[in-house]
């Protein structure tokens, strides 16, 4: 006990087992644990400017529904259809709790409900039903928008476990959001007699992944431990930890909650003693010494036993939601204190008590990307834009929720795709580059070491690989995993040599000799993004000097360039601008059909597609149909990188899961919309991952048939963020380059006829090589090319046909340009084509004014 106290006084980092000694303090060794953990809190507060000064919101609570799909065993909130006059609270009711909330000084509307209780519920269904909602959160959606727009006090959503996509749902219609993690001790969800045994919600590991979730999304979340529930010491502490963990790596965590159990009665837990205000204020102190100076720490205020100076010094710096209306619905035996007692009690203590929002101030002063365009303007009416707590004069006043659509204007360096090749970019780097990717350090944490390569020599096979090279003669889509990953270890010399002939042998055998490309021109509409990839160099906030987005005339114009000089499709891919509307890419489809009815439309990637679904409130189907109807003929398949979770966390702090790419190239296929397959890799990944990732794609192929080639990206490194911190290799070697895509080839057999290679990352001798090891798509001539640039890749930006095909003659092969599904192309296009050759070179190729 004396070392750790010694180390917390001496501001040292704790490990866990000293927080948990540290639990045990009492007396004036818990007056030594409280000095500590006073001044952290006292250092945090000075940082943010507002040193001595507690927090509160002045809220109103909503229960929504109180009907739960989960059987909490100490829960008197969730109950039974029939205890209820209706399954929801409808829009009347929501509307009336929260103007008398309002006309009390309200500024916050806590949505608190079950969860999901229509899977449980057929009440709950046939409710939703009857109104017009297919499931809970559409409802909380619309009531956040009326309440928004008729009252203006803000949404804080508590709805339980979310999905990466329902937070792109939510987000736009709330200040903040929030979900206890409670804790993470599987054990009291797995085993029968735990308090959270038979409650899906409540695994340890799927909150986890809620809390990520909510970073990766840029959302501020409020989550908490919840104490005395059966949970040990050493639980107690891993749960701090692991909330630690994810407020470092996605930033996303505005404030813990320390909330003591009390028990209830007509509860399976009436009888299990309260965790006592002794213990509350020892786990809050050793809260702050984990989390830190920079963390926002509450305890409920209505839950604490009139304990408020200890609470003070223990190290909280914040009381939550106070209502002077309406209940704790949670905890309705357990009255909020008056605001004026509550001031008082924090005065006497030695602070000044200050009024905030539901989102909190670091959170309102930083505003984009954690605050949603669509919501700013309320959160602004409220705020003093000094100190992001509540103004002085403030009001809430309903206003328009979404501000009326307006054209693309364009703004920045709109000649980037010709100044990159010139110019180049202005910086190596964002200035955010220390906080917006989260903590470096650690996400270096997560990042398993290299396996080394064990390859073979150069003048004959290994054993092993002579045996794996057989049977992909004999199956080559069937490979095991262990025969693909000897392969991939192919050595320089006779190995790789003999894996790319047996891979250019099965590219001869499907698709000739042939070399194929597409005429086709690249339009990136806009580099604003603040999704956050960790490998991307492209995105911008929109005041950097390199960032830029194009008007829907200048989309046009460069639609009408390309058709003129022989083109047959144009590829536009954009960042995520949070003032994009999600009807924005219908219009920029609509527009090129209406420049150019003949060019193909080869638009919009998953993640563009996820955005504009949730920023219209359809779903992925619907989006898919409507942006057909506008003009979009087929889906380039990037946003893909590696599809594997664990690896994806890592590239990317926001961009869409796994399952949500699978389920947009799903839908297309469905729809009758091709999609192209990709694979960047190289980078933090191995090459078990892209065996994973190319049995997936084959798997998916064998379900849909909507791929219509298999694209291979190697990570570029120079100007990457992730390679700028020290976190991932400079990109695949040379030997790898071969191997893979010939692994490619072998894997996909039977199932994706056209393999892709990028001569923009691999330059001319890659290319050739890889013409030699199974490629036989060059892709295409591009005219402009922004996003490899941007990145470091020193291959150019554009290629004449003159220059794809002289790529295949370097291979011995003849060169045939296609259509973007690999069709014959008409005479008039590859005569006006080629008679256009090198046109859209920088020199030649006018900069498209607005």
């Amino acid at each position: 006990m004396r070392r750790a106290l010694r180390r917390a006084r001496d501001g040292v980092a704790l490990d866990r087992t000293e927080a948990e000694t540290l639990l045990h303090a009492r007396g004036e060794q818990r007056d030594q644990l409280f000095a500590a953990a006073s001044r952290v809190r006292d250092a945090g507060l000075e940082a943010t400017g507002r040193p001595g000064v507690i927090t509160f919101s002045r809220s109103v609570f909503v229960p929504l529904t109180k009907l739960c799909r989960d059987r909490c065993h100490y829960c008197t909130f969730a109950t039974v259809p029939g205890r209820v006059p209706a399954a929801f609270l409808g829009p009347d009711e929501v509307l009336d709790i929260v103007r008398r909330g309002a006309e009390l000084g309200c500024t916050e509307v806590l949505f608190t409900l079950g969860d999901r209780p229509e899977d449980r519920w057929s009440a709950a269904r046939e409710w939703l039903e009857e109104a017009g909602y297919p499931d809970t959160l559409s409802y909380v959606r619309a009531m956040s928008i009326k309440v928004l727009e008729e009252t203006g006090v803000l949404p804080h959503l508590n709805p339980g476990v979310l999905s990466w996509t329902d937070f792109q749902r939510l987000k736009p219609v709330s200040a903040s959001m929030g979900m206890m993690l409670e804790t993470t001790a599987t054990r009291l969800w797995s085993e029968k007699g735990g308090p959270h045994f038979g409650s899906p919600d409540k695994e340890p590991a799927l909150r986890l992944r809620v809390l990520e979730d909510a970073g990766r999304n840029n959302v501020p979340f409020t989550t908490g431990i919840l104490i005395g529930i059966g949970e040990t010491l050493a639980e107690r502490v891993d749960s701090l930890f692991a909330i630690r963990r994810v407020a470092r790596e996605y930033g996303g965590i505005q404030e813990v909650i320390v909330q003591n159990f009390r028990a209830k009665h007509d509860t399976a837990m009436a009888a299990t003693a309260d965790a006592s205000t002794e213990e509350l204020a020892a786990t809050v102190a050793v809260a702050r010494l984990v989390l830190g100076p920079k963390m926002r720490i509450q305890a409920p205020p209505n839950l604490i036993g009139g304990e408020y100076e200890l609470l003070l010094r223990a190290g909280i710096d914040d009381w939550g939601g106070v209502s002077p209306l309406t209940i704790d619905h949670v905890n309705p035996e357990r009255p909020w204190p008056r605001l004026d007692e509550l001031a008082a009690r924090t005065e006497a203590a030695g602070f000044a008590l200050a009024e905030r929002l539901p989102i909190y101030p670091e959170y309102v002063r930083r505003g984009e990307p954690w605050l949603d365009p669509r919501i700013a303007g309320h959160v602004a009416a409220l705020a003093d834009s000094a100190t992001g707590l509540v103004a002085a004069d403030s009001a809430p006043v309903g206003r328009p929720w979404q501000e009326p659509e307006v054209a693309l204007v364009d703004s920045g360096r709109t000649d980037l795709h010709e100044s990159i090749d010139t110019v180049g970019r202005t910086g190596d780097r964002r200035d955010d580059f220390d906080s917006v990717y989260g903590d470096w350090d650690e996400l270096r944490s997560r990042v398993s070491a290299q396996p080394a390569r064990d390859t073979g020599p150069v003048d004959r096979l290994r054993p092993a690989f002579a045996t794996a090279l057989r049977h992909a003669e004999s199956d080559p889509s069937g490979l095991s995993d262990e025969d693909a990953l000897t392969l991939l270890s192919a050595g320089a010399g006779a190995e790789i040599s003999a894996l790319a002939a047996l891979a250019d042998a099965l590219r001869a055998d499907t698709v000739g000799d042939e070399v194929t490309y597409v005429v086709t021109r690249n339009i990136n509409f806009t580099n604003v993004c603040y999704t956050g990839c960790r490998f991307c160099a492209f995105a911008q906030r929109r005041t950097d000097s390199d960032a830029y987005t194009l008007s829907l005339d200048q989309v046009g114009q460069r639609a009408t360039q390309a058709w003129e000089v022989g083109a047959t499709e144009v590829c536009m891919q954009g960042g995520i601008h949070p003032d994009l509307p999600g009807t924005a890419y219908f219009d920029i489809a609509a527009e090129v059909k209406r420049r150019a009815p003949g060019l193909h439309v080869h638009a919009f990637s998953p993640m563009e597609v996820v955005n504009g679904a949730s920023r219209t409130n359809m779903s992925i189907r619907d989006w898919l149909v409507a942006a057909r109807e506008s003009g979009v003929d087929s889906l380039p398949g990037t946003a893909a990188e590696i599809l594997d979770d664990d690896v994806r966390w890592i590239l990317t702090k926001g961009k869409l899961p796994t399952a949500a790419w699978v389920e947009v190239v799903t839908t297309a296929h469905e729809l009758g919309m091709p999609t192209t397959s990709t694979m960047m890799y190289g980078h933090v990944d191995n090459p078990s991952h892209w065996v994973a990732h190319l049995k997936l794609i084959r798997d998916l192929q064998a379900r849909t048939g909507g791929f219509t080639e298999f694209v291979l990206l190697p990570f570029v490194h120079t100007n990457a963020p992730l390679y700028l911190a020290g976190i991932a290799r400079p990109g695949p070697t040379h030997l790898e380059n071969r191997a893979v895509h010939a692994m490619a080839r072998l894997l996909l057999h039977g199932r994706i006829a056209n393999i892709q290679t990028s001569w923009v990352k691999l330059g001319e001798q890659g290319v050739v090589d890889v013409l030699r090891g199974g490629v036989n798509d060059l892709g295409g001539t591009l005219m402009e090319e922004t996003i490899s640039r941007m990145a470091g890749s020193e291959n150019g930006s554009y290629k004449t046909i003159a220059d794809l095909e002289a790529l295949a003659r370097a291979a011995d092969r003849p060169a045939r340009q296609r259509t973007t599904t690999y069709g014959e192309v008409g005479e008039e296009r590859l005569t006006t084509a080629r008679r256009h050759d090198g046109v859209w070179r920088p020199n030649l190729l006018p900069l498209v004014s607005g």
